[in-house]
Formats: structure tokens, C-alpha cells, sequence
């Protein structure tokens, strides 16, 4: 029996010919990731297990994102234990204030991350670099902690979902919609321990902001990872940004499946997500009774250049409803320069919202838009959990950057084909 994308990449990095699903293995890390919430608790362990040196200086990579600037005592601490242990063993990517952005989008924006790399983060949307064709997926601080120590990582080899994109996407539709629409047909538990493997026609149609989207919540249906094929689009996106050689891992032609599923994104509607689970998917011109607090535009899901551009479009010349807060969170530097450098940014502030600085900050409920009881926010981000956001009567719907950009100018969750 063939073997998936997934199976292959993690066949090479454990040094075997093959591997099949439930197959146990150590394999060889390319990338270990933590930020300044999971980094601290990683140091501990490292430090409690007596380790004294990291296994590359070069791939360990800590990212200050969830709450730098620092909103308080209790994260400026963390911060500093970071700092002093980046200092301490020299770690090269180490992305404080003024050069960090959110973790997800930094990485693969820095090519540090590439096509066939095994990468761990103690960061549950570690999974996000599947989009370059990479096996990427989060783990625990202490399992970080080996993996700096030793380069390497436990695995059980995953079984896999094929999802068939079929036809092409048609804006203002986006990747945000696609994977809304995937955990909404299959549920939060539908792919749990599993690899989605994307491909088909559709695929084409997709940037790679698209496929960043994508992949990032593939934990949001359980997945262990997401991942798309390296075509021509992807390796565009590498080509002259990649770090290092990237290494083009194909499915065999008889690789096993659990099951496939198929989206035909000719047909596919902008969509949202209700409380209190991506999965309660709905349309989002089914939204216009349900009316709103605040608008979140950012995160390591929808916080790059093609998100800003798509909220751009939607609100130059106009205002935010009376009574919203607009929230737009560029989600690296360099893309907070360039809407800067489009004009992008003065048309948001003329429209009555705030730009920040590159943080997770609300998405996690940690600073910079926290909810007050019963208030309701349509976001970008990428979980609606009971009291993500804030308060627990407060609610999230998620959609993408065009959805929440005209629900902002209606003040209600809003098609944004009717602005």
C-alpha cells in the first residue's frame, strides 16, 4: 500500500523506507517553535531535565505574540525568561518587539519554514505550514522542551481524509470559507488524529494566503495536520524566500484514505461560524437579524496582506456603523509596512477603526478587544469557545476578512456581496 504526503515526509525524517498509519515513531525535527506563553514552561522542563545546550541553534525558533507588548507583570516575566534563555544559547530566530509578528504568519513569511520539513510548535496552529508542504503540528511545552533539547520527536503516524476541492474559488470567497465550510460538513471531532490532505482542481485557485488559512485550522476538526501539494503556486511562494532546500513530497497514486470529502468551490457561500463551535456553520446572508459589538480583522488565520487588502476593499470611503468597534491586526511587520505603504492603513483609521501592532491579543481572549457580558464580535480568528473572547456570555461568530469587514459597516453579520 502507497503511501500519503504526510506519511512520506515523516517516513524520511524517522530514517524508514515506509511507515503506516498508527506506526509509532521518533523522527528528525527541522523546525521547533514556541512563543511567550508555552516557551516559558518549556524552559522549566529544559531546565529540570538538566539539558545544557540546544541541538541547532539555527531551528529553534521563539516568537513574543500572544501578549508582547507586554499587557502585564505575569507576561512581562515570561517575556524576560525568554528573552534571557534566546540569549543564553544564542538562538538566531529570536523575534521580540519591533521585529515580531504572530508566529504562524512570521515563519512561513521568513521562509524559515519549507516544503518537506517536520516541525513541532507549542502552539496548536503549528499546523498552519502544511500550506508549503511541510508536516507541521503542535504539541505540548514539554515536548518542546525534547525538541530543542534533542532535535527529535514521538509520533504516531496519522491515517488521512482526502478533501477534493473541485472547480475554483470566486472572491469575495476565500480560504477563510473553505475551511469554515470543511468543519462545519465534518464536524470539530471529524478529522481528529488525522491528516486533511487537500488536492484536486480546485487547489489551483487558491494563493497561498488562502492555504495558510487553511491548514491553520485544521485543528479546528481535530486534525493532527493539514497539508496541500507543492505546485507551481507554492513553490513561486518559495522560490527566493526558503531558508533552506526544500524537498517536494508527492501522495503515492494508491495511497490509503479513511474517507474523502469534496467541496465544489464554484458553489461555495461566504460563511460563518456561530457560538459556541466552528462547526455551527451557517451562510452568511442568513445573519442580517444578528447584530454586533465589535469586528476583529487579524490573527495567525487571517491577519496577512491579502485579509487587509480584501477589508480594504470593503471599507475605503465609508464608516463602521455606529456602536462597533473595529479591530484590524496586521499580523507581522512587514505587513503592517505594506498597508502602510498602500495606503490601506489610513483608509481603516478614516473608517473609524484601530490598527495594532502584530499580536494575538484578542483572539485568545488576552488584551487589545476583550468582550463585556452578552456583547458579540464577528471575527477572523479562529476558535468561538465559551468565553475565548472574554466575558462568558459573550459570543464570537468567525468569518472571514470580507464577511467581518461589511458586517462592520451594517453593525449585523452581513453577505459581503450586499455591500
Amino acid at each position: 500500500m502507497g503511501m500519503t504526503m504526510t506519511q512520506k515526509i515523516l517516513a524520511a525524517h524517522c530514517g524508514e523506507e515506509s511507515v503506516k498509519a498508527g506506526q509509532l515513531i521518533n523522527a528528525k525535527l527541522d523546525i521547533v517553535l514556541g512563543n511567550d506563553i508555552t516557551t516559558p514552561v518549556a524552559i522549566n522542563e529544559f531546565e529540570k531535565a538538566g539539558f545544557d545546550s540546544v541541538f541547532d541553534k539555527t531551528r529553534v525558533n521563539i516568537v513574543l505574540d500572544h501578549f508582547v507588548p507586554n499587557k502585564d507583570i505575569k507576561s512581562a516575566q515570561q517575556s524576560k525568561q525568554c528573552r534571557e534563555f534566546a540569549n543564553k544559547y544564542d538562538i538566531l530566530n529570536f523575534y521580540d518587539v519591533g521585529t515580531m509578528g504572530i508566529e504562524h504568519a512570521l515563519l512561513p513569511e521568513k521562509g524559515i519554514v519549507t516544503a518537506g520539513d517536520c516541525i513541532i510548535g507549542a502552539d496548536s496552529h503549528t499546523c498552519t505550514y502544511g500550506a508549503v508542504g511541510a508536516f507541521s503540528t503542535g504539541v505540548g511545552s514539554t515536548d518542546m522542551a525534547a525538541g530543542m533539547a534533542t532535535g527529535m520527536a514521538w509520533f504516531k503516524v496519522p491515517a488521512a481524509i482526502k478533501v477534493e476541492l473541485r472547480g475554483a474559488i470566486r472572491r469575495p470567497v476565500s480560504g477563510k470559507d473553505v475551511i469554515l465550510h470543511l468543519i462545519g460538513e465534518i464536524g470539530v471531532s471529524g478529522a481528529l488524529y488525522r491528516s486533511l490532505e487537500f488536492v484536486g482542481e480546485g487547489v489551483s485557485s487558491l494563493t497561498m494566503d488562502d492555504r495558510l488559512c487553511i491548514c491553520n485550522m485544521a485543528i479546528e476538526a481535530g486534525a493532527k495536520n493539514g497539508i496541500f501539494p507543492v505546485d507551481e503556486t507554492c513553490e513561486a511562494y518559495l522560490r527566493g524566500r526558503s531558508q533552506r532546500p526544500w524537498v517536494k513530497y508527492e501522495a503515492d497514486p494508491d495511497a490509503e484514505y479513511e474517507r474523502t470529502v469534496v467541496i465544489d468551490l464554484d458553489t461555495l457561500e461566504p460563511t460563518v461560524s456561530y457560538p459556541h463551535l466552528p462547526e455551527n456553520t451557517h451562510p452568511a446572508k442568513e445573519g442580517s437579524g444578528i447584530a454586533i459589538d465589535q469586528v476583529v480583522i487579524g490573527s495567525c488565520t487571517n491577519g496577512r496582506i491579502e485579509d487587509m487588502e480584501a477589508a480594504y476593499h470593503i471599507l475605503k470611503g465609508r464608516h463602521i456603523a455606529k456602536g462597533v468597534r473595529g479591530i484590524i491586526i496586521p499580523a507581522t511587520m512587514a505587513v503592517y509596512k505594506e498597508c502602510l505603504l498602500r495606503g490601506y492603513t489610513e483608509a481603516f483609521i478614516d473608517a473609524g477603526c484601530i490598527v495594532s501592532t502584530p499580536t494575538c491579543g484578542p483572539c485568545l481572549g488576552g488584551y487589545m478587544g476583550i468582550l463585556a457580558d452578552h456583547e458579540r464580535c464577528v471575527s477572523t480568528t479562529n476558535r468561538n469557545f465559551v468565553g475565548r473572547m472574554g466575558h462568558v456570555t459573550s459570543e464570537i461568530y468567525l468569518a472571514s476578512p470580507a464577511t467581518a469587514a461589511a458586517s462592520a459597516l451594517t453593525g449585523r453579520i452581513t453577505d459581503p456581496r450586499e455591500v
